[in-house]
């Protein structure tokens, strides 16, 4: 081979080379998708387009949401726990009294009654609570209005840290307080029970004139306004309880049909299901009904829960019975002459929004963000899935693991909030800044 062409023959293979080399690099970087230029440096203050973007499910905007919160997110996800009775976390809160003034800037609360409508039917909230102080104060902004009332049950076993952060919060709003009465909450227990009676106990005396109490865990979210709540309340309820259930199936009747006990040790608490079968019979020939935990119950319904007394004997009854929340309030919905009652009432009502894992495809079409003991931690992709649905609220959030989530879904909520008002809107109950989420800690605002 002349030298000519050997020459040729390496200009060519180099070249080859450095466009080999240019064609992986360019495969390498993902193009951002077409019509948005997102700075990831600038993550924390997520583009009200990319948002709505999300809950209209265009795919674009959530892999631009997913890189951002890979890129800036937390290194590690938030705990394991169920929200409604995991271990408790230490290092939330602190020594020092909160600035409710900052808190209250910070987070952009609403604090004038916004319509008649609202101040003539307020609610009163159960909040049952061990963990997650971020998330908790996310969900209470949500739902905080001046004329309600809200109840926090916080776990015994929280950490001490996690209490401070709970009492400071609580304690910059005069209709809001800690339940006098601490649990130590057991998954699938009746101290869970046990914890929404404490919270009933001393909202029933109040001067409030409250018309529905609705209980929450620390990770649900509000899917409608206060506003939308109330007129959902009188117009379809019409002082009528939602405890969706039906009689008791065969599949949960070991649930009480054996004796059950709660084992709590330093490392860990659950419920054990015992050989022994309960000797008594369902009190007052009442029969069992198998539903949510969840509900919205009437002023005249929680009296009644407090002194009727089939209410208390079947209180009694259930201690020793799994998951007695399950069966108690919707057995009790169906005593013909309870207030409020519906005899007839199956799973009407739907209260909460939740992607079981087995429900796949069923019901929906899976978890974007994470599983946690099966059910989904919402992810971006979520989004769409929770605006189409009419439920009262939604369950499971995580502000640390999915922060864009928590963005996204205030951004969605607080304009429609703000549009339905009668009084002028002041300009601090607007989000502003949402990525800020309030260090109780250092009282200021943490990005």
């Amino acid at each position: 081979m002349n030298s000519a062409k050997l020459s040729f023959v390496l200009c060519a293979a180099a070249s080859s080379v450095i466009c080999l080399g240019i064609y992986i690099s360019s495969r390498a970087r993902k193009p951002e998708p077409r019509g948005w230029r997102f700075d990831r440096a600038k993550c924390g203050d997520y583009p009200d387009e990319l948002c709505a973007a999300l809950f209209e499910g265009k795919a674009a905007a959530a892999v631009i949401g997913a890189e951002c919160e890979q890129t800036h997110g937390p290194e590690t996800r938030g705990g394991e726990g169920e929200g409604e009775g995991g271990e408790g976390e230490g290092g939330e809160g602190g020594e020092t009294a909160v600035n409710c003034s900052r808190l209250l800037a910070a987070h952009n609360y609403i604090t004038e009654t916004l319509s008649r409508e609202e101040a003539d039917f307020p609610l009163a909230y159960i909040l049952t609570v061990h963990k997650d102080l971020p998330t908790l104060e996310w969900l209470f902004r949500a739902i905080y209005a001046p004329q309600n009332l809200y109840c926090i049950h916080v776990d015994n076993r929280s950490s001490a840290g996690f209490r401070r952060g709970v009492q400071g919060l609580a304690g910059c709003f005069p209709n809001a307080f800690l339940a006098s009465r601490a649990e130590r909450v057991v998954y699938g227990g009746f101290s869970r029970l046990q914890a929404d009676i404490n919270c009933m106990e001393e909202l029933a005396p109040s001067p409030v004139r409250w018309r529905y109490a609705i209980n929450l865990c620390g990770q649900d979210y509000p899917l409608k306004t206060n506003r939308e709540l109330v007129r959902l309340l009188k117009t379809q309820w019409k002082d009528k309880n939602i405890t969706p259930g039906i009689p008791q199936p065969d599949h949960v009747k070991q649930r009480t049909s054996h004796v059950h006990r709660e084992y709590i040790s330093p490392t860990e608490s659950y419920v054990i299901k015992t050989p022994a079968r309960k000797s008594e019979t369902v009190p007052h020939g009442l029969k069992l009904y198998f539903g949510s935990a969840y509900y919205a119950l009437t002023r005249g319904f929680v009296d009644f829960v407090l002194r009727d007394k089939r209410a208390k004997d079947l209180l009694q009854w259930s201690r020793d019975t799994y998951s007695p929340d399950e069966h108690y309030w919707v057995t009790l919905n169906r005593i013909a002459d309870a207030p409020g009652a519906d005899p007839n009432a199956e799973w009407e009502g739907s209260i909460r929004s939740i992607k079981w894992l087995d429900q796949t495809r069923v019901a929906h079409n899976g978890c974007k963000g994470h599983y946690v003991r099966n059910i989904c931690v919402y992810g971006l992709g979520d989004l769409e899935w929770l605006a189409q649905k009419d439920s009262l609220f939604a369950n499971k959030f995580e502000v640390n693991s999915h922060p864009l989530v928590a963005q996204c879904m205030e951004r969605w909520l607080r304009p429609r909030t703000l549009s339905q008002s009668e009084v002028p809107i002041r300009q601090g109950w607007r989000i502003k800044n949402s990525a800020c989420f309030f260090d109780i800690e250092n009282n200021d605002c943490n990005r």
